[in-house]
């Protein structure tokens, strides 16, 4: 049985078919170009949420063997909000999933770009922390720069 390849023609228009059906990012909102496989993203959109949309849409497409997300987030006047007040919606995010220790993680917020410091227990937690914040109206980008240090169980402990 023959294996078809994909050419670069055909995993475009499937990257642009894919995104037809994400309800979160229109394909007349992201630039797509492929050289041999490897995706390049471009152009502007609204909102990080569609920024990570649009990659996510490339990453489920047949062929694909990267993505280079070039996509800028361009805020809508209506969007801007001060990195003080970002930096109290993210907290607040962070505090209302009950399963990210948000006492343990370090916000930095500068010009709309949010980065994560900080140590959990577990990896869901440290991916937790970025789906919590990427739909707050305002972030131009998430850096998540969570440490995952699992906490270390005594073994061979002897019964007492």
């Amino acid at each position: 049985m023959a294996i078809h390849m994909l050419t670069d023609e055909e995993i475009q228009r499937d990257i642009l078919e894919e995104l037809k059906w994400d309800a979160r990012v229109q394909p007349n909102e992201v630039g797509v170009s492929v050289q041999n496989g490897i995706v390049t993203l471009a152009d502007w959109v609204d909102s990080y949420a569609k920024k990570v949309a649009a990659e996510a849409a490339a990453h489920r497409v047949h062929g694909v063997k990267a993505v280079v997300n070039n996509v800028e987030v361009r805020l809508p006047g209506s969007a801007e909000r001060t990195d003080a007040d970002l930096a109290q919606a993210v907290l607040n995010a962070l505090r209302w999933d009950a399963g990210i220790p948000a006492g343990k993680l370090d916000v930095t917020v500068s010009h709309g770009w949010v980065t994560l410091k900080g140590e959990v227990e577990y990896g869901f937690q440290k991916i937790d922390a970025e789906k919590a914040i990427r739909h707050i109206s305002g972030i131009r980008g998430i850096t998540n720069l969570i440490t995952v240090r699992p906490r270390v169980l005594p073994t061979g402990r002897s019964g007492g």
